[in-house]
């Protein structure tokens, strides 16, 4: 219980702070996207969280309006603007997702969290135990390189992070997020 009380405030700080400093480039990547394509700035969309309870899941819009709501591997690469190439590129379609942490609804290290459509993987999840934990912005999977495109795989990392868990394991998935290849 202590182990997820640390990890709950040091979210929470570490959002605070994070969106204390990021603010000015949120600011300037919102104002990319209204400027170079219609609908909205921000995106949200049903994602599975922990115990399989829904929420909405916010991100910059990096896609036309219009696009169906599709595992990313799944939707039409023409459907990805411009700006949104960049944006996903270096991971700063993600910043809105720090209201979620705030909201305790996400951590910022976790399982990312799935659309309800995703069901094999939902499945996978549940039988390993995985969807006990809070989603993340960010996790093992997403260091390794592990997409949702491989339910099975993506399951299995998933649940071999909760086993081994700790609050100096999430620091080394922060930084190592933060300093791998941009598009890695």
């Amino acid at each position: 219980m202590a182990v997820k009380g640390l990890k709950r405030a040091f979210d929470l700080v570490a959002t605070a702070l994070l969106l204390l400093v990021t603010s000015p480039v949120l600011l300037l990547c919102a104002l990319a996207v209204r400027a170079s394509s219609p609908g909205p700035v921000i995106f949200s969309q049903t994602r599975v969280g922990r115990d399989g309870v829904l929420f909405r899941c916010h991100k910059l819009r990096t896609m036309v309006q219009g696009t169906p709501s599709l595992p990313s591997h799944e939707a039409p690469a023409n459907a990805v603007t411009a700006v949104g190439r960049i944006l996903r590129k270096f991971k700063l379609d993600e910043l809105p997702q720090f209201w979620n942490v705030l909201r305790g609804e996400m951590s910022l290290v976790g399982p990312r969290p799935c659309l309800p459509t995703q069901t094999e993987l939902i499945e996978r999840r549940r039988r390993l135990g995985v969807l006990a934990a809070l989603p993340g912005i960010t996790g093992m999977a997403q260091i390794r390189g592990i997409d949702m495109s491989n339910p099975q795989l993506l399951a299995e990392t998933d649940a071999a992070y909760l086993r081994t868990a700790s609050f100096w394991l999430d620091l080394r998935i922060l930084f190592a997020t933060l300093y791998r290849k941009a598009g890695d």
